[in-house]
């Protein structure tokens, strides 16, 4: 702004918002003065740079309510985990399905974990199907951003809204 800017031509836009055209950065600098607000350069790798003349101080809290305002619309996507077991129930299934819908229309990712106790652990195969039945079943609401895959002794599986 100001003395700041270092280059001998620019496109000057006035207070009002009219092309004042190309004129020395000395006598744009000089009609700022003038009108008693500073001269803020706007598009500094245009040819010439665009400048404006306007109040540096209210141009900033402009910006930063801008950028506010930007953060207050943005979602944070979440992982909300849902345990689930191999020899689940079907209405216990539904039920867990109709969490993982909410979560899905509120736009979280949902990460299923499946836990294996004692003998279950000899069948993964089991653990796998029930998988591939959520998989099947979310399929026009959700992708599978990483595969069913075994740590440990439980099976995980994440799963991102489309």
């Amino acid at each position: 702004m100001n003395e700041d800017i270092r280059v001998p031509r620019v496109l000057l836009i006035d207070q009002h918002g009219e092309k004042q055209g190309v004129m020395p950065t000395s006598a744009a600098i000089e009609a700022a003065e003038e009108a008693g607000l500073d001269l803020v350069e706007i598009v500094p790798n245009a040819d010439p740079p665009v400048c404006k003349i306007l109040d540096y101080g209210k141009f900033k809290f402009q910006e930063q309510k801008k950028k506010n305002e930007a953060r207050k619309k943005q979602k944070v996507v979440e992982l909300k985990e849902i345990k689930l077991r191999p020899n689940i129930d079907t209405h216990d299934y539904e039920t867990k399905a109709k969490s993982m819908h909410r979560f899905f229309e509120e736009g979280d990712k949902v990460k299923i974990t499946l836990r294996f106790r004692g003998r279950e652990l000899a069948h993964p195969e089991l653990g796998m199907k029930l998988l591939q039945k959520v998989k099947a079943d979310f399929e026009p609401v959700a992708k599978v951003e990483y595969e069913p895959r075994m740590e440990g002794r439980q099976m995980i599986m994440i799963l991102a809204p489309r």
